[in-house]
């Protein structure tokens, strides 16, 4: 029986259970509004010694159309020798957020913010990541500047951190600017106000498209996972949408790639134990050599990145519709991410999946507690002091991060089942084109296309296997448990 009427479900309450469920603390404890208040009634521009004033470049932020908490802007320029200077500007939450107070202290518990997508529960108050450690537009701020150097085959090189006093010009979104980039829709309303600005933004995407060329060629992975996110009206989901890497996701991720190797091999120059954020090799490569075969691709017996990649990359072409599906079955068989401790003269384990032996976090310092930490760190280096964290004081924060990063993303699944749920929930009766992605003895699960929708086949599912396209009806939802019925 179809149905119309809209479900009625308390997603943000939900949430915030979800998140007490897997061990945060969604609310900041006491102390913390009186140190906020202490933090706020300074809003000026905090002394930063040393400090380059780069407030006059053309600087830009490219991020979701949503978020509010910038943590980097980007400029570019051309140089002589046909290589193109890239500086990333990172904001310096630690001039405001000092080690050891009651905020911290919760960061550091806490490791990250949320997000939800009906909510944000952020690391440091909302005042401070989407207020005055925030990089936003036409506000000057103190950062920690990486800057590096791109050459025609994509390989960085002259890398260097310092502080610098800058000023957002641009607060940009991906979508839009993606478009222009591609050709595919006009230049948004800041870019076409000015020749500046679109020269800046191409000249940032031509050094891109050499460094992702570059890493490539190393066996960088190109994997392409469905991200999807609720549209809101007023406090309801009423849509899901599906979020599309593009030409400018490419460029703040290959800039982000870079400015972290240029932090982690500063630390390693200087002697500095540091955290590093690490994919290790796979111990599960037998069965991704399983996966290639069934495909029709031989993979070597040890873990080869660019092999892997290159069949990812044909893959792609032959089949685009289970790609997303074969993307995810290869994440999930490398393993996630951690955080470790890298002493001085140790070899990092390195990051499989970007191809790189040298990588930090230290470019998201508001909703990331590991880049706080990086900040400290490079900060202390710049300043010639002494290293504000022990090696036992990083290994402790390091495994802590690793913990809470793996129970964010449990919060984030949860809650995107559950918001599918009730957005499905008024088209029960309706039929979608979808594609069989799991069968195993649980059951039959299948994706619908629009929207990005999983569930499970309770009805009709017999002789069904992986591939197949079928027309799924929606039969029921449940959004407590984020269940979501089909029948074929």
């Amino acid at each position: 029986m179809q149905t119309s009427q809209p479900m009625h479900f308390n997603l943000v309450a939900a949430a915030h259970a979800s998140m007490i469920e897997h061990g945060f603390q969604p609310d900041f404890p006491a102390g913390s509004d009186k140190e906020l208040a202490a933090i706020l009634a300074d809003p000026g521009l905090p002394a930063a010694p040393g400090a380059l004033d780069l407030r006059g470049l053309l600087w830009s932020s490219i991020d979701n159309d949503t978020s509010k908490d910038l943590d980097q802007i980007e400029w570019a320029e051309q140089l002589p020798d046909g290589r193109i200077r890239v500086l990333v500007g990172v904001a310096d939450v630690d001039v405001r957020v000092s080690r050891g107070t009651v905020i911290d202290g919760h960061a550091k518990s806490e490791t990250t913010s949320v997000y939800t997508g009906v909510t944000v529960f952020p690391m440091l108050p909302a005042a401070l990541s989407e207020g005055i450690t925030s990089l936003n537009e036409n506000e000057d701020r103190v950062a920690v500047v990486v800057e590096f150097c791109v050459d025609a085959a994509g390989t960085t090189s002259d890398g260097k951190a310092y502080r610098a006093l800058v000023r957002n010009r641009a607060q940009l979104a991906y979508n839009s600017v993606g478009a222009w980039l591609e050709g595919t829709g006009p230049a948004p309303a800041k870019v076409a106000a000015g020749a500046d600005l679109a020269e800046q933004l191409k000249l940032q995407d031509a050094a891109a498209q050499r460094m992702v060329g570059g890493r490539f060629q190393h066996g960088a992975l190109d994997l392409e996972t469905i991200e999807t996110r609720p549209e809101m009206v007023a406090d309801q989901a009423v849509n899901i949408v599906s979020q599309v890497k593009n030409r400018a996701t490419s460029v703040i991720e290959e800039f982000m790639v870079a400015a972290n190797g240029v932090v982690a091999r500063t630390f390693e120059d200087a002697g500095v134990a540091s955290i590093r954020r690490i994919v290790r090799t796979p111990k599960r490569w037998d069965r991704i050599v399983e996966v290639a075969q069934g495909l029709g691709t031989t993979l070597p017996a040890t873990p080869d990145s660019k092999a892997l990649n290159d069949f990812l990359l044909a893959q792609k072409q032959r089949d685009p519709d289970h790609f997303p599906d074969l993307s995810l079955a290869v994440i999930k068989l490398m393993g996630p991410g951690e955080y470790v401790l890298v002493k001085p003269n140790e070899v990092s384990p390195g990051h499989f999946g970007l191809a790189v032996q040298d990588y930090t976090h230290s470019t998201a310092p508001n909703r990331r507690f590991p880049d706080m930490v990086t900040q400290r760190l490079i900060k202390a280096l710049l300043a010639k002091g002494a290293p504000p964290y022990s090696e036992d004081d990083l290994n402790e924060i390091a495994t802590r991060c690793t913990l809470m990063e793996d129970n964010a993303r449990k919060v984030e699944r949860e809650m995107q089942k559950r918001i599918a749920a009730v957005v499905l929930h008024p088209r029960i009766g309706q039929s979608f084109p979808a594609i069989v992605t799991g069968v195993n003895q649980y059951g039959t699960f299948v994706r619908t296309l629009n929207p990005h929708v999983d569930g499970m086949v309770v009805s009709g599912g017999k002789g069904l296997d992986v591939g197949d396209k079928v027309t799924a009806k929606l039969v029921s939802t449940d959004p407590q448990r984020g269940f979501i019925d089909f029948a074929v």
